[in-house]
């Protein structure tokens, strides 16, 4: 962001152009999911973004908080409500605004992170048409500890009292730290399940490595992708990667790429793509999709 844009200008510019892109009526959705770990409302953003988009008929809205996994997720929750709940067309966006977040005079996070949103529609179909094949999604609170953005310690030892209550009156605001990122701990995770996680999905779609067209990984860093692609045998004209343009753009980095290799001609419908977000939580899942 320029400082001067709001994420939920972002968020709203993607989503204009996801239904655009989509030939579809903004009045005609049923659901929203805002996939973003830095809203700029405690409570959530979805619901601006609801109206943002002029949506008159009042669709649910709902944030989806699972940092760098939230896109599938929201992939996820969207099919999920499709399938099981009635739902007709569902707004999946991935936005986040990490530059505010980090600390600025360590090289070692503040390089990494950049600002972004993107979106997809998601609509109801036919069983045999069904776009998302498989997924394979997984949490580990333990491994937290690695990547994260609490709230400041030292503030809530003075702010709260053993039961949680606050001591003073009127209580004092609270603030979050900058990311915190043990970066050798985060390569050796990503590199160890994210593979796994993909090749459970491909084996819950009938499908080996071979079927796939395309490996879009979430653009954390390019020894990843690199790493993730040789564990699979990828080859590399096959990994969509854009991550030298944009840094890691979190919730926003698959839909990112995804919607960059789409307008370029490079994924076209009927392509299969095996996506994989991962990240703080920790939270990592993949997902094996036909697109179009």
């Amino acid at each position: 962001m320029s400082g001067k844009e709001s994420l939920k200008k972002l968020a709203v510019e993607a989503a204009r152009k996801a239904l655009e892109m989509a030939d579809f009526d903004p009045n005609d959705l049923d659901l929203i999911l805002m996939c973003t770990s830095t809203p700029e409302d405690i409570f959530g953003s979805a619901p601006q973004i609801q109206r943002e988009l002029g949506c008159r008929n009042s669709p649910l809205a709902y944030d989806i908080t699972a940092a760098c996994s939230g896109f599938v997720l929201g992939l996820i929750s969207a099919a999920s409500h499709i399938r099981g709940g009635g739902f007709r067309n569902v707004l999946v966006i991935g936005a986040d605004g990490l530059s505010r977040f980090v600390d600025w005079t360590d090289r070692g996070t503040c390089i990494l992170f950049g600002d972004a949103a993107g979106a997809v529609l998601v609509q109801a179909c036919d069983a045999e048409e069904d776009g998302l094949l498989s997924f394979d999604l997984h949490s580990d609170g333990e491994g937290g500890r690695h990547l994260g953005a609490p709230i400041n310690d030292n503030e809530t030892d003075e702010l709260l009292g053993s039961n949680g209550s606050a001591l003073d009156f009127p209580p004092k605001k609270s603030s979050y730290s900058c990311i915190q990122m043990n970066g050798k701990e985060v390569f050796r995770f990503a590199v160890r399940c994210v593979p796994q996680s993909i090749e459970s999905a491909l084996e819950k779609a009938g499908l080996v490595s071979g079927n796939v067209d395309w490996l879009l990984l979430h653009q954390a860093n390019q020894r990843i992708i690199d790493a993730v692609a040789t564990r699979l045998d990828f080859p590399q004209e096959k990994v969509i990667s854009n991550l030298a343009n944009y840094g890691n753009t979190s919730a926003a980095s698959i839909p990112l790429a995804l919607d960059e290799a789409v307008r370029s001609g490079k994924v076209k419908p009927g392509h299969t793509i095996a996506a994989a977000g991962f990240g703080a939580g920790l939270t990592w899942g993949s997902a094996i999709i036909r697109w179009g």
